[in-house]
């Protein structure tokens, strides 16, 4: 389905600007979120509505269900019904509409899947790999792609995340990170010993050597001396993993994943996880609970004898 008409132009910048400038959304989550609005103005101009107001929640599902028909996930279908509630919630606060007729949108359940992971032997043996092929190379990338590698598992936090890392984020005496995560809302995340020594590793001896007039306060360059690029860090997780024996190819989130699982099945409360991996609500975090007792029971169906 097309782009909507001119008429409603106006409507889709100033609804850009009020996710940019007053949600503060990131750059990816405005795009989606305008995708989804475009679609909803193109279906309503499709179905003969050329004013917002004129548009119910019977035009809503209709859009929806054509979502679904198309073959959408769950869980896009889902986000896509968020989506509209957002968009209509302010054009009602705006006034562009005299109703809220969103809200009374509902979108289908989301399946929970469990997060694939990778196991401690196999993120361990990434880890080694990683550092052996750096002193093999002798180079600055080997050494930031040790910090990098370490600093995902140690802390969980996202590649936009690490991406944005500045030479101030780090706390050398606590051996913590001052992270900005979704909203830009900063939380501080212990490092570890290892992933605090690759990372200064990599600033005392590899950093120097990449660095350019690009570099500015970025903790993580890339080959050109630039602040590193997401699409590098994934490729330089994948290729770890990769070279990892029983590895699954997971990208970044598998060791966000991992992170949680392992620090839930040490013993971590899961107040404490929330808070390292910087979720909004307890419920996003508690899905690792499912898979660290689900390990737990294939461990005891294969030890115990009366399993």
């Amino acid at each position: 389905m097309g782009q909507p008409g001119d008429q409603f132009a106006d409507l889709r910048t100033d609804y850009e600007r009020h996710l940019r400038s007053e949600r503060r959304l990131s750059d990816h989550t405005v795009r989606a979120y305008s995708g989804d609005v475009e679609s909803l103005l193109a279906h309503l101009e499709s179905s003969g509505i050329s004013d917002l107001s004129e548009a119910g929640l019977p035009e809503l599902r209709s859009w929806l269900a054509r979502q679904q028909t198309a073959g959408s996930a769950r869980a896009s279908v889902q986000r896509r019904a968020a989506a509209v509630r957002v968009f209509w919630s302010w054009a009602y606060e705006t006034g562009r509409v005299p109703r809220d007729v969103a809200s009374g949108l509902k979108s289908p359940k989301k399946q929970r899947r469990l997060p694939a992971t990778v196991d401690q032997g196999a993120a361990a043996a990434m880890l080694d790999g990683a550092l052996a092929r750096a002193e093999e190379s002798g180079g600055p990338v080997g050494c930031r792609d040790v910090a990098i590698l370490e600093t995902l598992y140690a802390t969980g936090i996202r590649v936009s995340e690490l991406c944005g890392l500045d030479l101030t984020d780090l706390d050398a005496d606590r051996q913590v990170l001052r992270v900005f995560g979704k909203g830009s809302k900063e939380r501080s995340v212990p490092i570890g010993g290892p992933a605090y020594r690759a990372v200064r590793r990599w600033l005392d001896e590899g950093r120097g050597l990449l660095a350019g007039p690009r570099s500015g306060t970025a903790i993580f360059l890339g080959e050109r001396g630039g602040r590193i690029d997401p699409r590098v860090v994934r490729r330089i997780v994948h290729r770890a993993l990769g070279l990892t024996e029983g590895a699954p190819d997971l990208g970044p989130h598998g060791l966000r994943h991992a992170m949680a699982t392992h620090l839930l099945e040490g013993g971590a409360d899961l107040r404490s996880v929330q808070e390292m991996l910087g979720h909004s609500s307890l419920a996003t975090t508690q899905i690792y609970t499912h898979v660290t007792t689900d390990r737990l029971k294939r461990a005891f169906e294969q030890a115990h004898p009366r399993a």
